[in-house]
């Protein structure tokens, strides 16, 4: 499986290592360069998930999980864990190109922006989210790690405060392969992202659960 993979990403331009143990994947990491990890769970010594959660403390690359095992309990845990996909086995290579472009263009910095040109920020609630560099920083001014899939959700709720979004609508606009409106693939990325964003003690949410419709963004949002 992996060297097929490794074939068909190769074949399509991508830029390829294959790594058979999570021993194997570490040696490469000092070096930098890592635009997104696929990530088997079934492994030798660590499985994947114990590899994922050892990745999240170190670094907030992307990672889709890759695994037989397609119960929705799986999926929440990998992506709980801090996934930013899951794909199922079997998969064509059509699904899986189209699933790493998806992560891919969600996690990318734009760099083609000219440095004299001001940046794009969203204020929200004291917080601070730079569009083109791409990062979150709370009320105190500490910066705030978000994952690609964290960050296309938070972008949705910017874009709409006020409005409550119903999970078909969230995965409809953010483009997110994260499960069917059915499952809670959607509530445990929303539950993710509602964590970082958590405010001081006695204040209400940022993000406000709507019984029976969905969730909506309360606070107010100004672009600057």
């Amino acid at each position: 499986m992996r060297m097929l993979v490794t074939r068909a990403l190769r074949e399509s331009g991508y830029r390829v290592t294959g790594c058979r143990s999570g021993a194997e994947m570490w040696r490469f990491f000092p070096e930098g360069g890592i635009d997104l990890v696929l990530l088997d769970v079934m492994l030798p010594g660590a499985s994947g998930l114990d590899l994922l959660r050892a990745l999240r403390v170190r670094s907030t690359v992307p990672v889709i999980m890759v695994s037989a095992r397609a119960e929705e309990a799986d999926r929440v845990l990998g992506l709980e864990l801090g996934a930013d996909d899951y794909v199922a086995k079997p998969f064509g290579r059509p699904e899986l190109l189209a699933r790493i472009r998806a992560v891919l263009r969600r996690s990318s910095v734009v760099q083609s922006a000219s440095v004299s040109q001001p940046a794009d920020v969203l204020t929200f609630g004291g917080w601070r989210l730079d569009l083109r560099r791409r990062t979150l920083v709370d009320p105190v001014g500490a910066a705030v790690d978000l994952s690609g899939a964290e960050y296309d959700l938070l972008q949705v709720f910017l874009d709409h405060p006020g409005r409550v979004l119903g999970r078909e609508q969230i995965l409809e606009l953010s483009r997110a392969r994260l499960g069917s409106p059915s499952d809670r693939s959607v509530d445990t990325l929303v539950s993710r992202l509602r964590r970082k964003l958590e405010p001081p003690e006695g204040d209400p949410p940022l993000i406000r659960t709507i019984r029976g419709s969905g969730y909506m963004l309360s606070a107010k949002v100004e672009r600057t």
